[in-house]
């Protein structure tokens, strides 16, 4: 049909253009669903990744058991003497009496291992998350501002700690990238809104 109408190469070389100049604007639907494939995957074993723990011996198996016995044993020994005290009132009233004569100072002294090991425990757990906070201040300055060096990352750190420094800091942009565990899409997303 094309060389009856003496248009065949040069309508293929027309569609062609055509097509190459849609796909600068729409962009390839299949390429983009195996890039999207890709960055999902790269996601998720990112995920998996953040969540694996090196194997335990028996004893720090143990251990971890160990300090996990204080609460529940705490509170099953609270209800254990509700229970006491209904199913034998004379025994409980007894011990109960028993507990009266303990002085005061030795109660002192209970209540304060009972809060140091709790307030040790909160302290420990509250450290943990205040020891995470400048890492992460410093990866987010060098996420957004393409620092690559441990100088450079201080200096970005320093540079977004005011509000209006964060605000007139424009985004290096950064090849998108979802083999590189740093890549974060949320991020890369918010870069191109802000651009």
């Amino acid at each position: 049909m094309g060389s009856i109408l003496g248009a065949g190469a040069a309508a293929s070389q027309v569609g062609e253009a055509v097509g190459g100049v849609a796909e600068v604007f729409v962009g390839n639907r299949a390429e983009r669903e195996a890039a999207e494939a890709q960055q999902m995957l790269a996601a998720l074993q990112q995920y998996g990744l953040e969540f694996q723990q090196p194997a335990q011996g028996a004893f720090d198996r143990f251990m971890n058991a160990l300090n996990r016995l204080p609460r529940p044993l705490l509170v099953g020994g609270t209800l254990g003497l509700f229970v006491y005290a209904m199913v034998a009132p004379s025994g409980f009233a007894l011990r109960m009496e028993g507990l009266a004569l303990v002085p005061d100072p030795l109660w002192w002294l209970l209540g304060a291992i009972v809060s140091f090991y709790f307030g040790a425990r909160e302290l420990h757990y509250q450290r943990a998350r205040v020891g995470t906070v400048a890492p992460r201040v410093a990866a987010l300055a060098t996420l957004e501002t393409g620092a690559t060096g441990t100088a450079e990352t201080v200096a970005a750190a320093e540079a977004l700690a005011s509000p209006a420094a964060r605000l007139a800091a424009k985004p290096a942009t950064m090849a998108i990238d979802a083999a590189n565990p740093r890549f974060n899409a949320a991020i890369e997303e918010w870069r191109a809104l802000r651009a």
